[in-house]
C-alpha cells in the first residue's frame, strides 16, 4: 500500500535527451524572470510612499504567491532535467503537491478581491477609502490564504490515503493529483467527489465574483461621457483582467482536457505554474503608470549612487 512507498518518479516531458537542455534553459530564462519580476514589483511596492493603496496591498501579495508557488514547481523540474533517477521523495511529493495546491486557491480568490476592489473605485469611487480600509484588505488577503491552505489539506490528505502499488512513475513534471490518481490502484470515486467539490466552492464562486464586478464596472465606464476618463477607469481593469484570462484560461483549459492526454495536460500546468507568474509582473509594469514612474524613481537612485 501506499506506506511501502518510498519515493516516486517524475516521469517529466517524453522527449528526446538532447532536448534536456534546451528545456533545462529555457526553465531557467522563465524562472530567472519570474524571481526578477516578482521580487522586483514586491520592492516597488514596499518602498514607494504612493502605492500604499489597496490595490498594490494586493498585487504585492500577488507577486508574493506567484513567486513561491513557481518555486515550489521549477527547481525540482530542472534538476530533474539532469538527474537520471528523476525521483522525488514520498514526504517531498507531499509537501509539493500541498504547497502548490494552497498557493494557487489562493491565487484564484485574490484575483476576485483584487476584481472587488475595482468594481468599488470605479462604480463608488467616493466611498472608496471607506469601504476598502486597511483592515477589510487585510481580512480579505487573510481570507483568501485561509481557503487555499484548507482546500490544501482537504486535496492533499485524500490523495495520499490512496495506496501506490501500480506504479512510481508520475506522468508529469510535478506532483499533482491527478497524474497520482492514474497510478493508484485504490477506488478513485471519492477522490474525484472532493476534487470536483473543490473545484465548485473555489473555481465558480470567484468567476462570478469577477464576471459581476466587470458587469458593473463596464457598465458605469460606458456612462462616462469624457473619452479621457474612459479610457483611464478601463487602463486600471485592464491589467487584472489580462492576468484573470491568462490563469482561468489554462486551469479550465486543463481540468477540461481528458484524463488520457498527458502530455496535453503538461503543456496546459506550464501555462499557469510558470508562464503566468512570468507574465504578471509584466503586464502590470507595462500597463501602471504608478509602477513605471516608481521603476523610473528607483533605477534613478541606482544611477545617482
Amino acid at each position: 500500500n501506499h506506506s511501502e512507498v518510498t519515493d516516486f518518479i517524475l516521469v517529466g516531458f517524453r522527449v528526446r535527451p538532447e532536448l534536456h537542455i534546451l528545456l533545462f534553459l529555457l526553465f531557467l530564462l522563465v524562472y530567472a524572470m519570474i524571481l526578477l519580476g516578482n521580487v522586483g514589483m514586491m520592492t516597488i511596492i514596499v518602498t514607494d510612499p504612493r502605492l500604499n493603496t489597496p490595490m498594490y496591498f494586493f498585487l504585492g501579495n500577488l507577486s508574493f504567491i506567484d513567486l513561491f508557488y513557481s518555486s515550489v514547481i521549477a527547481p525540482k523540474a530542472m534538476i530533474n532535467f539532469w538527474s537520471e533517477s528523476k525521483s522525488i521523495s514520498f514526504a517531498g511529493c507531499v509537501t509539493q503537491l500541498f504547497l502548490f495546491a494552497l498557493f494557487i486557491v489562493a491565487e484564484g480568490f485574490l484575483l476576485a478581491a483584487m476584481a472587488y476592489d475595482r468594481f468599488i473605485a470605479i462604480c463608488n469611487p467616493l466611498l472608496y477609502s471607506v469601504q476598502m480600509s486597511a483592515r477589510l484588505c487585510t481580512q480579505l488577503v487573510a481570507g483568501s490564504y485561509l481557503c487555499g491552505c484548507f482546500s490544501s489539506v482537504l486535496l492533499t490528505s485524500v490523495t495520499f490515503t490512496l495506496s501506490f502499488c501500480a506504479s512510481r512513475a508520475i506522468d508529469h513534471f510535478y506532483c499533482d493529483y491527478r497524474p497520482l490518481q492514474r497510478i493508484s490502484c485504490s477506488d478513485i470515486y471519492f477522490l474525484k467527489v472532493i476534487s470536483f467539490f473543490l473545484c465548485s466552492i473555489i473555481i465558480l464562486p470567484t468567476i462570478i465574483v469577477i464576471i459581476v464586478s466587470y458587469m458593473y464596472i463596464v457598465s458605469t465606464v460606458l456612462k462616462i461621457r469624457s473619452t479621457e476618463g474612459r479610457k483611464k477607469a478601463f487602463s486600471t481593469c485592464s491589467s487584472h483582467l489580462g492576468v484573470v484570462s491568462v490563469l482561468y484560461g489554462a486551469v479550465i483549459f486543463m481540468y477540461f482536457i481528458p484524463d488520457r492526454f498527458p502530455e496535453l495536460s503538461k503543456v496546459a500546468s506550464l501555462c499557469y505554474t510558470l508562464v503566468t507568474p512570468m507574465l504578471n509582473p509584466l503586464i502590470y509594469s507595462l500597463r501602471n503608470k504608478d509602477v513605471k514612474e516608481a521603476l523610473r524613481k528607483i533605477l534613478g537612485k541606482k544611477i545617482l549612487l
